[in-house]
């Protein structure tokens, strides 16, 4: 398999959803603080990208490939404007694995770029990194 890839950086208009999404995730830590359950986040984020008016859609299944054969799929925490992918945390502490996680979530969207969020975290600054896949497929 002869696959290409290109190289590209987060449009305007993913950045301004990220700006967005993130405006929303600290909303919902002032509010609801750390310390709930990955799902409970989910749900908050939910009601309040929808108060914005940023389509979205919840655990979105994305299908992954093995040597051309279908495997089952992975689920995304959120789906922004169909190319913002957002994985939401409630953990200690973000590990590389949570980062890998969100790279190959990424990738299997074939998006370029997805916040990592963890609300587990005294200030939310802390929680959220950037994840950009500047390597795509055509």
């Amino acid at each position: 398999m002869n696959t290409r890839f290109e190289t590209r950086e987060p449009s305007a208009t993913e950045d301004s959803l990220a700006r967005a999404v993130i405006g929303a995730a600290i909303d919902v830590h002032r509010e609801l603080g750390p310390g709930f359950l990955e799902a409970l986040y989910a749900e908050a984020m939910a009601i309040e990208l929808q108060a914005r008016g940023v389509a979205f859609a919840r655990e979105v299944a994305v299908a992954i490939r093995y040597k051309d054969k279908l495997l089952q799929p992975v689920r995304l925490d959120l789906l922004v404007e169909g190319a913002l992918v957002v994985e939401l945390k409630s953990v200690e502490r973000l590990l590389p694995l949570h980062t890998a996680q969100a790279l190959t979530y990424l990738r299997a969207a074939n998006a370029t770029l997805g916040l990592l969020i963890n609300f587990n975290v005294p200030l939310l600054k802390e929680g959220v990194r950037r994840i950009i896949d500047s390597r795509r497929t055509r």
